[in-house]
C-alpha cells in the first residue's frame, strides 16, 4: 500500500482491504468479459496462421463482416486468401492495413459467439505456458468474478483479485461497488517507444457508463466519499468520461482515447488497486502520473526485493488517497 499524500509503504494482503478502504468509498470496476478471441487456422498451403481479434464486438450489425485482427503468418497474407480455421470456421483476408492487421469476415457460423465458442481460444499473454490455452482452466480463471459483458481481449487483471467473499467483506464494511465496462484491446499493451512520452497514444477501447454507476460517482464526489478505482482500464474509462463531460461522469457509451500522461489532472479518481506493470508501457506511466513516478519507481523496487510477482496473475499495490486528493 502506498498513500498518495507521502506517507511511507506498507505492506498488507489483499483480504486487508475492508480495513484499509474508508467506510463509505466507492469502490469502481471493469466488468468486461474476455472473449476466445485467439484464432488459429492455416492457408490453403498449409502454413500457420494465427489471428486475434482485436474488437470482437465492435459493431454488432455486421457480426461476421469486416473485423480487424492481428496477424502472425510465415509469409504475408493478401487480399482474397481464405483461411481454414480449427474447429470448422473460415476467415477471408478482405484488406490488408499494414503493421500485421488485416481486415477479414468469417463464417461457417450463424453469428460470432458461435464461431469464438467453437473455434476461439483464450488470448493468454504469452508469459502464460507460452500463451498456450488449457481451456478448463483458462476460460474461467482469466475472468473476474463480475465478468458480465463479452468485448475484452485481454483481463483487467486487478479485477482478479477480487472475490465474491471479498466483496461482501467490503459491502459488510460499508464500501460500496459500481461498475464500469472497458472493453480491454491489444492497444493498452503496446510498449512506449518513444522518448517523448506526448508521442505516444493508447489505441482506443470501447466503454460503457450506466446511469447507476454516473449517479454513483456524483453523489460520492458530491460527500466527499473517495472514488477508488480498481486496475488502469477502470481509471482509464472513467478519466476520459470527465474529461468528456467537462469534469461530470455522464452515463453512455463512448470511445475511450484517453492517454494519461504525468501532469494529467485527475477529476474522478481518488484511489487506485492496481497489479505491478512492465517498464516501458502505458500503465506504469499511468500509475506514474498518479502517484509520482520516483514513488512509484521505488515502490517497485520495494516490491522486487519483496519478491512480489508482476504480470496478469501477480501482486497488487493500493494506492490511496490522502485528504487533500479527496474533493
Amino acid at each position: 500500500m502506498l498513500p498518495r499524500d507521502g506517507a511511507g509503504l506498507a505492506h498488507h494482503t489483499v483480504a486487508d482491504l475492508p480495513q484499509l478502504l474508508p467506510p463509505g468509498a466507492l469502490l469502481v470496476v471493469n466488468d468486461t468479459r474476455v472473449v476466445p478471441a485467439r484464432l488459429l487456422g492455416h492457408k490453403a498451403s498449409g502454413g500457420r496462421v494465427e489471428l486475434l481479434l482485436t474488437r470482437p464486438f465492435a459493431t454488432p450489425g455486421a457480426d461476421l463482416q469486416g473485423h480487424e485482427a492481428l496477424a502472425r503468418a510465415s509469409k504475408a497474407l493478401h487480399i482474397g486468401q481464405e483461411l481454414a480455421l480449427e474447429g470448422g470456421g473460415t476467415a477471408t483476408i478482405t484488406a490488408v492495413l499494414g503493421q500485421g492487421v488485416v481486415r477479414v469476415d468469417l463464417g461457417g457460423f450463424a453469428d460470432l459467439a458461435a464461431l469464438l465458442a467453437a473455434c476461439g481460444h483464450v488470448p493468454l499473454p504469452p508469459y502464460i505456458r507460452g500463451g498456450k490455452e488449457q481451456p478448463d482452466l483458462d476460460r474461467p480463471r482469466y475472468q473476474s468474478t463480475f465478468a458480465q459483458t463479452p468485448g475484452a481481449v485481454a483481463a483487467p487483471t486487478a479485477g482478479l483479485h477480487l472475490s465474491t467473499e471479498l466483496l461482501a467483506a467490503l459491502a459488510a464494511a460499508g464500501v460500496t461497488v459500481a461498475r464500469v465496462t472497458l472493453h480491454v484491446g491489444p492497444g493498452t499493451f503496446l510498449p512506449v517507444r518513444d522518448p517523448d512520452l506526448r508521442k505516444h497514444r493508447v489505441l482506443p477501447e470501447r466503454a460503457e457508463i450506466s446511469e447507476q454507476t454516473a449517479t454513483a460517482i456524483g453523489q460520492a464526489r458530491a460527500q466527499g466519499r473517495p472514488v477508488i478505482a480498481v486496475g488502469t482500464t477502470t481509471t482509464r474509462t472513467l478519466e476520459a468520461a470527465a474529461q468528456r463531460g467537462d469534469g461530470v461522469v455522464q452515463p453512455g457509451r463512448f470511445d475511450a482515447d484517453l492517454t494519461i500522461l504525468p501532469g494529467h489532472r485527475f477529476q474522478v479518481v481518488d484511489g487506485l488497486l492496481t497489479n505491478f506493470h512492465l517498464p516501458q508501457s502505458s500503465l506504469l506511466v499511468l500509475v506514474s502520473a498518479f502517484a509520482g513516478r520516483e514513488r512509484v519507481l521505488a515502490a517497485y523496487a520495494a516490491a522486487v526485493i519483496a519478491g512480489y510477482r508482476f504480470y496478469s496473475y501477480g501482486d497488487a499495490m493500493l494506492l490511496l488517497p490522502g485528504a487533500a486528493d479527496i474533493p
